[in-house]
């Protein structure tokens, strides 16, 4: 197993563009990316589909129903499944959600989690827990969210990235980087993104993503990975490759899928800003 080229670009494995991405050309993408419980267990034509791609394709998972930040007990019986799909297809990257999203059940939706110290160790429990199961250092994503939990007055709030590098630091796990998540929370919350940049530790940042949003407001900003992304996200991807260096980059596009030829544009905009902005060490570095 072996992940990524850090030169690498991919896209997200959709049952949509399963036709175009099985004929696509060799440069078109470098590696796919897909949720593993939408594709655990399922067999026939498109079970054949997937084992056809991820023979040609490094493949990445990033989940969305661990729950990390939640209070049920972990799925481990589901997580003995991810780690045999994980295995199946020589997957060396699984990603998880910094939220939670459910509670007696599923909730539909990627919930906030407190920023607090209590919050801090209860997640880093969970995230060791499932590095032990799946039997890899797993990542974990900055989540876009609208509301913040009120702290009680016997804990002390820290800001969204003391709070993620705390997590990062007590789990011994990685950062998988949204860009657009990064963007449309400063704009959100107020807060500078160049700051929250600049915070994050680059020894732990795995992979970005990039995706685009929907502008409800000037001041209010909605994660829909349903747009292409904007241009003011492009600049802080920008950043992000003159801090960082060169990452594996995912263009995550989930509905509004658009032609086929318009994704491979996009692509090619990843490829010119992470050469633009990459400097020439860390590029030869990890090229």
């Amino acid at each position: 197993m072996s992940r990524p080229a850090d030169t690498s670009v991919g896209l997200g494995l959709r049952r949509a563009l399963l036709g175009a991405l099985q004929s696509a050309a060799p440069e078109d993408f470098d590696f796919l990316e897909c949720a593993p419980e939408n594709w655990i267990g399922v067999g026939g034509r498109l079970g054949d589909s997937l084992d056809a791609l991820t023979a040609r394709h490094p493949l990445v998972c990033h989940g969305l129903s661990l729950s990390l930040g939640g209070f049920a007990p972990l799925d481990e019986t589901f997580l003995v499944r991810v780690r045999r799909f994980l295995d199946r297809h020589r997957v060396a990257l699984y990603s998880e959600h910094l939220s939670y999203c459910s509670d007696d059940g599923h909730l539909y939706d990627l919930l906030p989690i407190p920023f607090t110290e209590e919050a801090v160790h209860h997640v880093a429990a969970r995230i060791r827990q499932t590095q032990d199961i799946v039997g890899r250092r797993i990542a974990v994503e900055n989540v876009s969210y609208y509301a913040t939990f009120p702290v009680d007055r016997d804990q002390q709030a820290l800001d969204e990235a003391t709070f993620i590098n705390a997590v990062l630091a007590e789990a011994d796990c990685d950062l998988l980087l949204d860009v657009n998540n990064v963007y449309v929370n400063a704009i959100n919350h107020r807060y500078d993104p160049h700051a929250f940049l600049a915070a994050m530790p680059a020894q732990r940042v795995a992979y970005f993503h990039v995706a685009g949003h929907f502008d409800e407001a000037d001041d209010l900003k909605v994660d829909t990975h349903g747009a292409a992304v904007k241009d003011a996200v492009w600049d802080l991807l920008g950043e992000a490759y003159r801090r960082f260096g060169p990452r594996p980059t995912l263009l995550e596009r989930d509905f509004n899928i658009p032609p086929y030829a318009e994704l491979l544009d996009e692509l090619a905009t990843v490829r010119r800003v992470m050469h633009e902005h990459a400097s020439t060490e860390a590029w030869h570095a990890r090229a």
